[in-house]
């Protein structure tokens, strides 16, 4: 059976209606793909508490728990993990998204979602975000 890899992610939305997107650095997996910023629950961490932490982290930016909103998961068998991805709606913030990582930020329209290269267990939350928008 395989193990429970849970990682949790956000698409902040702007005032306009655009949506963040991230792309992987060199170096990592999925290197030069677009995905919504977030990462991997530590250790007794809620999603919620892991992506206040991981914007901050990845992004520079500040967050509460009561400013994320469910949206949507992707599940999916990744080798010898079970990835589950639940996905968060965020349209209030403080600071302006800043990579910190090396990543490229860019602003996108929800219609434009699924026309960008993204890992496998992105692709079905950008269609199921882009319909919710």
């Amino acid at each position: 059976m395989a193990k429970l890899l849970l990682v949790a992610a956000c698409a902040l939305i702007d005032r306009d209606g655009r949506v963040l997107m991230a792309r992987r650095p060199e170096g990592k997996d999925h290197a030069g793909l677009w995905e919504f910023p977030g990462g991997k629950l530590a250790e007794g961490e809620t999603p919620e508490a892991a992506l206040v932490r991981e914007l901050k982290e990845e992004l520079a930016i500040d967050t509460e728990a009561s400013c994320l909103a469910p949206a949507a998961f992707a599940s999916e068998v990744l080798g010898e993990f079970h990835l589950l991805m639940p996905l968060y709606v965020c349209r209030k913030w403080k600071g302006t998204p800043t990579p910190l990582e090396g990543q490229e930020l860019r602003w996108v329209r929800p219609e434009g979602l699924t026309r960008m290269e993204m890992p496998p267990a992105d692709r079905p939350l950008a269609a199921q975000l882009r319909d919710l928008l």
